[in-house]
């Protein structure tokens, strides 16, 4: 019996879990661990709230969670709870699926000061997480910044944007949809370090910002490269340019009863951010593309802020004794391979690239890295005790492990807690899912 240890119940892990099965068939047992008593990872805390469609991708995982040979344990923390060695002397491969939870820091001046937030915090804040539902962002100013140009930023944009009947039939958790219900924002600036044709927005998420009821987005036409330019674009980014273009066009007498502007700020890299305790000033940098390459133009100018969002990327934690990149914010690994018998996938192997779906691929190939290493001999195939051992660990650390339909009586009450119109309200602290199983 081949014994699997995959850390992290994200689409990464659970792709991982159905290719070892359908590898394995019945001669495997996966336990998946999570640091949550709840799984889903980016499904449940990264995925915009008002997107439904594609949380229900989760259904796809449950197949898999509820099989006999795959186990979710969660409430599980890894280096803490049980160390990597400890997994390594019980199960044949352990397999990093922990993704890209942390946000890559701006590194400018004044990035500690008061109402500045990673996405990573901000969605986290609005989508439930645990970690995340103290923040409390003040939403009492006019003007806030979203840094980045890619979905992250417009998913912020459009949360800051809606109305609270406009979140009807999404998951937004009661606390986020109360502040931002009393918010004052009238300004919201998308400020990208490059050009229209270098965003990283899809059709879409940039479709949506036409269709909200308080709110206009805005591009300066100066801005837009010459139409003709766009032949050299591919499909999906000519698509997205053209919402940007459509925007441009949206007249002024369209514009008088939107109470918030969604504004597209290119070719501008903040370099420093300014106020007394709070956030007030983002002190922007002018660029330009010269020679295919981005450069300042030496002209500085101020945006005001009583809120920033920073949405330009992230980073995976770093777990004692796993070899780390520092540079690329990801487990050490060649195409997955850490050492032997540690392994890492998804965002944790190639940093945050790439869809959801993405990461089916990737599970498979690593599980088939894996066979190959145990046919070769790379990989010890000897006698393990896998789950039966982690068990007889737990129980002597009193670790209070969820499993999957510990989870589904979470789901439940959730389900039941749910306010009119909503699938659900997130249980937003650990020791509430915990009391929930029953």
């Amino acid at each position: 019996m081949r014994h699997l240890a995959i850390i992290g119940s994200g689409p990464a892990g659970y792709y991982t879990a159905e290719a070892a099965q359908k590898q394995w068939g019945d001669d495997i047992r996966v336990d998946i661990f999570d640091r949550l008593p709840v799984p889903y990872g980016l499904i449940r805390s990264g995925v915009a709230p008002d997107h439904q469609s594609i949380k229900g991708v989760s259904r796809r995982y449950e197949q898999t969670a509820l099989s006999e040979n795959v186990r979710f344990v969660g409430n599980v923390t890894i280096g803490k709870d049980v160390t990597v060695a400890e997994l390594q002397d019980l199960y044949h491969a352990v397999i990093f699926a922990t993704g890209a939870p942390n946000d890559r820091p701006l590194e400018i001046p004044g990035e500690d000061l008061g109402n500045v937030f990673g996405s990573a915090a901000f969605v986290g804040w609005y989508n439930g997480h645990p970690q995340f539902t103290d923040l409390a962002p003040d939403l009492s100013g006019k003007n806030a910044v979203i840094v980045g140009m890619g979905n992250v930023a417009l998913d912020v944009a459009r949360i800051l944007s809606k109305t609270r009947s406009e979140f009807e039939g999404s998951d937004i958790v009661a606390h986020a949809l109360d502040a931002l219900a009393a918010s004052r924002l009238e300004q919201i600036t998308i400020l990208g370090r490059r050009g229209p044709h270098q965003i990283a927005m899809t059709p879409k998420e940039l479709g949506e910002l036409a269709r909200l009821e308080r709110a206009t987005p805005r591009v300066d036409p100066a801005d837009l490269p010459p139409e003709d330019d766009d032949a050299v674009l591919e499909p999906g980014q000519r698509k997205s340019v053209g919402h940007l273009r459509s925007f441009a066009a949206i007249p002024e007498s369209e514009r008088a009863d939107a109470s918030i502007e969604v504004n597209f700020a290119f070719y501008g890299v903040p370099k420093a951010l300014k106020g007394e305790g709070k956030i007030q000033v983002v002190q922007v940098a002018e660029t330009e593309l010269s020679g295919g390459k981005l450069v300042e133009t030496g002209a500085l100018y101020d945006l005001p802020c009583d809120l920033l969002v920073s949405c330009i990327g992230y980073r995976t934690s770093p777990i004692p004794g796993v070899p780390f990149d520092e540079r690329m914010g990801r487990f050490a690994n060649d195409e997955g391979r850490i050492l032997p018998g540690l392994y890492c996938v998804g965002w944790a192997r190639r940093g945050p690239t790439g869809t959801i779906g993405t990461n089916r691929p990737d599970g498979f190939e690593i599980i088939e890295k894996i066979a190959a290493d145990m046919e070769s001999g790379r990989l010890d195939t000897g006698g393990k005790e896998g789950r039966a051992g982690f068990d007889r660990i737990a129980a002597a650390r009193n670790l209070e492990i969820v499993t999957f339909r510990d989870w589904k009586k979470i789901e439940e009450a959730e389900e039941k807690a749910a306010r009119e119109g909503a699938p659900r309200e997130k249980f937003v602290k650990i020791e509430e899912m915990i009391k929930a199983r029953g």
